[in-house]
């Protein structure tokens, strides 16, 4: 029931706070953040997550957005009800802002 709830709160959220920076097409953000990697430009999802996941031990993950322009992936955690976005610089992995 609890985890029900979180992403319940979860998705009202996400629903209602859309950055427009982020509001890219999933396919899109996906296909370029690809093009970005195979070009040496920025990690790899697997390697964002691999430095960012430990950290955040005890949160459910939700997933990942990416920003192609900014290079920013931001990724989505529930910690008790509460949703957490953390940005993370792609090309270095270090975490730009957590809110």
């Amino acid at each position: 029931m609890k985890n029900r709830i979180a992403l319940f709160v979860a998705a009202a959220v996400l629903a209602t706070s859309a950055s427009p920076v982020f509001a890219i097409a999933p396919k899109a953000d996906q296909q370029s953040a690809r093009k970005q990697m195979n070009d040496g430009k920025v990690l790899s999802l697997r390697q964002i997550e691999a430095i960012i996941l430990p950290r955040m031990k005890g949160m459910e993950y939700l997933g990942p957005e990416y920003d192609q322009d900014t290079k920013i992936y931001r990724l989505k955690f529930v910690d008790d009800g509460r949703v957490i976005f953390v940005d993370v610089d792609a090309r270095s992995g270090s975490i730009i802002r957590q809110r």
